[in-house]
């Protein structure tokens, strides 16, 4: 712990006991122990605070070092497209070929009829137990 022995700890002992005497060495021991668990809090509470402070550090050079490399690859791969935004529809706007847009239906993997019938049906069906006399009603 502090780098004291049994011999030592021995030492430390009877002399409180001759200093404090028996009678108040409870007491004296209580203090003691109270001052070191104040001392273990307020350590514990600055450890805190520097790894706070620590991680915040981390975190401002991740974002600049994201940031830079974000910059590095929207320079060598520039947007193709300028205008894309514009050419498609607006959230929510009907399309002429139903309900997906068509750049989305092209792209789209074909779903069997087994699963587009699956999604209009809703979730499976989950059989439960019936409920038993004296069973608590949610």
């Amino acid at each position: 712990m502090f780098g004291i022995d049994s011999s030592e700890l021995l030492v430390i002992v009877i002399i409180a006991v001759i200093v404090i005497g028996p009678k108040d060495l409870p007491r004296a021991l209580y203090k003691v122990g109270q001052i070191v668990g104040k001392a273990q809090g307020m350590a514990r509470h600055f450890r805190t605070g520097i790894d706070a402070m620590v991680r915040e550090v981390e975190l401002e050079e991740l974002e600049k070092k994201w940031a830079a490399q974000n910059k590095r690859i929207m320079e060598e791969h520039p947007p193709e497209m300028a205008g894309a935004h514009e050419a498609l529809p607006a959230p929510g706007a009907e399309t002429a070929g139903g309900d997906v847009p068509p750049h989305v239906a092209e792209s789209a993997p074909v779903a069997g009829e087994a699963a587009i019938q699956a999604a209009a049906d809703g979730p499976p069906y989950v059989a439960q137990e019936p409920m038993r006399k004296g069973d608590a009603t949610a």
